[in-house]
């Protein structure tokens, strides 16, 4: 009977591991949204970010966030809907009742469409729970 080699396998093992865990495609993952843990969608059409370096998947979630780390949210920059282009948040006006990556509702335009509020009312309705996420809110804002 062989007698088994324990360090022998050991090394083994953890090249395998090794290997098994190095992936090419690693490079050229997606950015990651801090708050929920969503990748952020190719299209940006709900996306913000902050400093350059942090990107949300939802403007809700860029609110939750910089009021869990202690953050400005103002600084942050917002994708909007009509000229496809990052403006700063504050600037942007907001819809409460569409389809967004977290079901939020909040939408960023630069030109203000019907019925829009401003970043002052967005912030302060997603810190209430005043979004489409929470089910009797969005009741009110459909009208189901």
């Amino acid at each position: 009977m062989k007698k088994f080699r324990f360090p022998l396998f050991m090394i083994h093992y953890s090249l395998f591991i090794f290997f098994l865990g190095c992936d090419s495609s690693t490079s050229t993952h997606k950015p990651i949204c801090p708050q929920c843990n969503m990748p952020i969608p190719e299209s940006k059409e709900y996306s913000s970010h902050l400093d350059k370096q942090i990107y949300f998947d939802d403007v809700g979630c860029l609110i939750l966030w910089t009021k869990k780390e202690g953050r400005e949210s103002r600084d942050a920059k917002v994708f909007t809907k009509d000229t496809k282009e990052y403006i700063k948040a504050d600037d942007a006006h907001y819809t409460i009742n569409e389809q967004t990556p977290m079901n939020y509702g909040f939408s960023a335009y630069k030109k203000p469409p019907p019925n829009s509020i401003r970043f002052d009312e967005m912030q302060l309705r997603m810190l209430r729970g005043e979004h489409m996420a929470n089910p009797k809110i969005r009741k009110q804002i459909l009208g189901e």
